[in-house]
């Protein structure tokens, strides 16, 4: 089990500093991070928890999505491709793959609010214009599992 843990923290290490130094990710370290952080909500859980728990996520990101692409089509003018990048996207798909939906939900929110007070802070120091929010997921997700293995979150699987 540390091997996954380890092995995960080491996949969203490189997709920040991959989004964040260039703002392109291989796009295999995605699918990764959903089957070892998948891997770890399965092990914690119960099956019929852990296949409803990403369905509902999956509903929820294509919601998401939806309003995203609405946003950027009707009020920006441009295409969705134009606001938010590929790699954006498939972070949220396999993100949705990382807890049940209340805990996923919460850490989504904060991982967003988390991105957003990190750009504002940092794109001085940037020479890209765009944010690297697949990059800042990745951290704040990382800094939630450390969290968690080491006690200052008591739970994140059962909220």
């Amino acid at each position: 089990m540390i091997i996954i843990k380890i092995i995960l923290l080491l996949v969203f290490a490189f997709i920040f500093y991959q989004d964040h130094k260039d703002r392109e990710v291989y796009w295999f370290l995605f699918p990764c991070v959903g089957i070892f952080a998948g891997y770890l909500f399965l092990s914690e859980t119960l099956a019929e928890l852990f296949y409803t728990s990403i369905t509902t996520n999956l509903v929820v990101i294509s919601i998401l999505i939806l309003i995203v692409m609405l946003y950027s089509k009707l009020k920006l003018k441009t295409e969705m491709i134009n606001t938010i990048g590929l790699g954006d996207l498939l972070m949220f798909f396999f993100l949705s793959f990382t807890f049940s939906t209340v805990s996923f939900m919460v850490i989504l929110v904060s991982s967003l609010l988390f991105s957003l007070l990190l750009h504002l802070s940092l794109k001085k120091q940037s020479k890209h214009n765009t944010v690297p929010l697949a990059g800042y997921m990745g951290l704040f997700f990382s800094l939630s599992y450390l969290a968690f293995w080491s006690g200052i979150i008591d739970s994140l699987y059962s909220i």
